[in-house]
């Protein structure tokens, strides 16, 4: 029989972090633990805004739909390790490797425009403040998450469709504990000039483009900041963009490190605890971030909850 792509039938092996029976319990409640926090997490900040009205605003839209982009986010990715490890089973077939890689791409790709557009209601709002309901206006709003939705479906349907056209032969094991798609790139036997060139224009489209943006925004609005006479006002101001910029540089500083200083060809665990800290540790950490730095957010959660949280 000739080589072909027999992946359809056999299918992929995730070595993941480590496959030693004594570290098992320890993975599997670690990232269960992590799972059900952030889901969690997340859940109560979309309720808390849902069910509070003076939170309906650009801000906390944002918010409450990169809350639930964090769970499709998170949702991808563990569940599928905690049943390896619960299994001692870590195949995974052609078909669920490219579905996991779709909505892996679908959902980080969210996770960067949303957080583009939160930098640029910041900006709007301390830059423009007396245009921000005429420019932030919720047919705006609804518009960009849409675009995002647009933007992120379509890349990730080429890129899993691209991956269709590839033959795997022999060697199929993906050095990581999901189907990442530089780390399945890797393991093709024909040409992956056309998948390696979209890979780098995406990469820039939801990576470099929007931190670029983002960028900007806070340039601007530093600027602005700086030209408050009193420093009441400047930490206000500031205040309001502290959970943001707090976000961004987590999910920036683990996820774009990742694809731009590892080595995709080689088995590195340094590259899976990076990818951890961007896939896992962000989405868990946001609600936290939120919560703790903003008091509207605050006390919405105590309404909802119906006790105090003692927090700064």
């Amino acid at each position: 029989m000739e080589p072909g792509n027999q992946t359809s039938i056999l299918g992929f092996l995730l070595l993941g972090f480590s496959q030693d029976s004594k570290h098992q319990p320890l993975l599997f409640g670690l990232f269960l633990l992590m799972l059900v926090v952030t889901v969690l997490g997340n859940l109560l900040i979309i309720l808390a805004i849902g069910s509070h009205a003076h939170l309906h605003t650009p801000m906390y839209f944002f918010l409450s739909n990169l809350s639930l982009a964090d769970i499709c986010f998170i949702s991808t990715t563990i569940p599928k390790m905690l049943q390896d490890i619960k299994t001692q089973s870590y195949s995974i077939t052609f078909a669920g490797c490219i579905t996991q890689m779709y909505f892996f791409m679908v959902f980080g790709g969210m996770d960067t425009l949303l957080l583009t557009w939160m930098a640029y209601d910041r900006f709007v709002a301390i830059c423009h403040p007396l245009h921000y309901p005429v420019i932030m206006n919720p047919r705006l709003c609804g518009l960009l998450v849409l675009v995002s939705w647009c933007i992120s479906l379509s890349c990730a349907l080429i890129q899993t469709l691209l991956m269709l056209r590839l033959s795997f032969c022999t060697r199929r094991v993906v050095a990581h504990f999901y189907c990442e798609l530089a780390q399945v790139l890797v393991l093709a036997c024909s040409d992956k000039f056309i998948n390696y060139t979209l890979l780098y224009v995406v990469t820039a489209l939801l990576g470099f483009v929007p931190l670029s943006g983002i960028l900007f925004s806070y340039m601007q609005i530093v600027s602005s900041i700086l030209k408050i006479p009193s420093t009441g006002g400047r930490y206000k101001a500031f205040s309001t963009c502290g959970s943001h910029l707090t976000v961004v540089s987590l999910f920036y500083g683990t996820g774009l490190g990742v694809y731009l200083s590892s080595d995709a060809s080689s088995s590195s665990w340094k590259g899976m605890v990076a990818s951890v800290m961007y896939t896992v540790v962000t989405p868990m950490l946001n609600p936290f971030i939120y919560s703790l730095r903003n008091t509207d957010i605050k006390r919405a959660l105590q309404s909802l909850l119906g006790f105090k949280l003692h927090v700064q």
